[in-house]
């Protein structure tokens, strides 16, 4: 299965989204294959009997989310510098959304930009963060807020990666799942509640799904001016969460479930969503282990964090929320007292 992203702009490059069609690459420059030391030790020798190169090098980052930050991409600068990179170079990010964000971060950067590959390894990183060219890091302020769009050369999409999967870390993967088909396809929720993702052939249809649902999002809106903010639905109460939190107790997908949660209860306020409707969104993400709840210690402090989302302009928050099962609306100027009292009811 190959999934095209084609930008009418041209600004970016075209490129393709490689579902199970890994096999031989051949790159004939430096290649630096960015990972981790767990991935490394699943899934790096798979990689290496795909790949020829003019001169192949292995970097690898410590693991977490804490590692996302600038000191990491400064240590892979001077590795790259060292072994003389140029821009004819490319990286190959192996791993999860952190590796993926970073690879792309430091690719963009690099000599003011070289090519780079994602190869992702999480079932959050293949239906989500590997498409659509969003890197980045985290910071003191917040999660993200450093980074720039920059898109792959290719994305290789390989599901066997999966079977090494914690459940935690597929749970994660499956909020962001069922992200895209509360805001955009009533049909996949249906399927997402009638079909265990636990089957290879059922998360084989939902990863195709939910690929050719971003990837139709991103063309029309390479650099989230309008509608690729909706793919935030649930992020913007999830990265508070994230940062109160330190990045350590919740992986992404869990805190996008909280925050999915958070949405819903501040969507039903608004009355765009039913109770029927948020019973069957919170259980399909319960049926897979993913947090729904959330305790605030400080509502004020909790509510101020929102503007160091993205999204902010001039003070206004955004939301994005769920219209029904199947739509959605991205929320401005909301009143602050309306947003409080969601908040009062994760105290």
């Amino acid at each position: 299965m190959i999934v095209d992203i084609n930008f009418s702009n041209k600004a970016s490059n075209d490129y393709k989204i490689f579902i199970n069609e890994l096999e031989n690459i051949s790159i004939n420059t430096k290649v630096a294959i960015i990972t981790n030391p767990k991935v490394a030790g699943l899934h790096l020798s798979t990689l290496l009997s795909c790949i020829k190169a003019k001169e192949l090098y292995i970097i690898t980052v410590p693991d977490g989310e804490e590692y996302k930050n600038q000191k990491s991409i400064d240590d892979m600068l001077d590795n790259l510098f060292n072994h003389k990179f140029d821009r004819s170079s490319t990286l190959i990010a192996l791993g999860g959304g952190v590796i993926g964000d970073m690879t792309g971060f430091l690719a963009s950067i690099y000599q003011r930009g070289i090519n780079f590959i994602q190869i992702p390894t999480t079932l959050l990183s293949q239906v989500d963060a590997s498409v659509g060219g969003k890197t980045g890091i985290n910071n003191s302020y917040g999660k993200n807020l450093v980074g720039a769009f920059y898109q792959p050369k290719a994305v290789y999409i390989e599901t066997s990666f999966l079977k090494t999967l914690p459940l935690r870390e597929f749970g994660a993967g499956v909020a962001e799942i069922v992200k895209m088909a509360v805001t955009f396809d009533k049909e996949f929720f249906r399927f997402l509640t009638n079909n265990s993702l636990h089957r290879d052939k059922n998360l084989e249809k939902a990863i195709e799904l939910s690929v050719k649902t971003k990837a139709k999002v991103v063309e029309l809106d390479e650099k989230e001016n309008g509608i690729r903010a909706v793919l935030n639905y649930g992020h913007t109460f999830a990265h508070v969460i994230e940062h109160e939190t330190n990045f350590k107790t919740y992986l992404h997908g869990e805190a996008v479930g909280i925050g999915i949660v958070m949405a819903n209860t501040l969507s039903q306020k608004l009355g765009l969503l039913n109770q029927s409707e948020a019973t069957q969104i919170k259980e399909l993400l319960e049926s897979y282990d993913i947090p729904t709840t959330y305790k605030i210690k400080d509502i004020d402090s909790f509510y101020n964090d929102f503007f160091l989302d993205k999204k902010t302009r001039s003070d206004s928050i955004t939301f994005i929320l769920p219209k029904g099962i199947g739509g959605y609306e991205i929320k401005k100027d909301i009143d602050k007292e309306v947003v409080l009292d969601t908040l009062r009811e994760f105290v």
